[in-house]
C-alpha cells in the first residue's frame, strides 16, 4: 500500500507494521497519529475495519490496537478553538 491511500494517508499503519519489536504504546501513538490525519467526515471504523483486513497479522501490537479502535467506535473529534469552549 502507498501513501496516500484512503484507510491510510501518510502509510502510517503499513509502516508500523514493518517495525521490528515495536511496542503497544508506540503502536497507540501511531494510532492516534493516523486518527487525526484521516478527514473529518470518514467512517473511521470502516477505515479500521479495512486496515485490520489488509494487514491484520495476529498478535502484532498494531493489530491489537486497531481492535481496540474498532471496539471502542473511535471517530476522532476536534474540540479546541472557539467552538470547543462554547460546548
Amino acid at each position: 500500500m502507498s501513501k496516500g491511500d484512503e484507510a491510510d494517508p501518510k502509510g502510517l499503519i503499513a509502516e508500523a507494521y514493518r517495525i521490528d519489536g515495536i511496542s503497544a504504546g508506540e503502536c497507540r501513538t501511531i494510532f492516534l497519529d493516523w486518527a487525526l490525519s484521516v478527514p473529518g467526515n470518514a467512517d473511521v471504523p470502516a477505515l479500521i475495519e479495512r486496515l485490520l483486513a489488509r494487514h491484520g497479522v495476529p498478535g502484532h501490537p498494531m493489530t491489537e490496537v486497531l481492535a481496540d479502535g474498532r471496539a471502542a467506535g473511535a471517530q476522532p473529534r476536534r474540540r479546541g478553538g472557539a467552538r470547543g469552549r462554547r460546548s
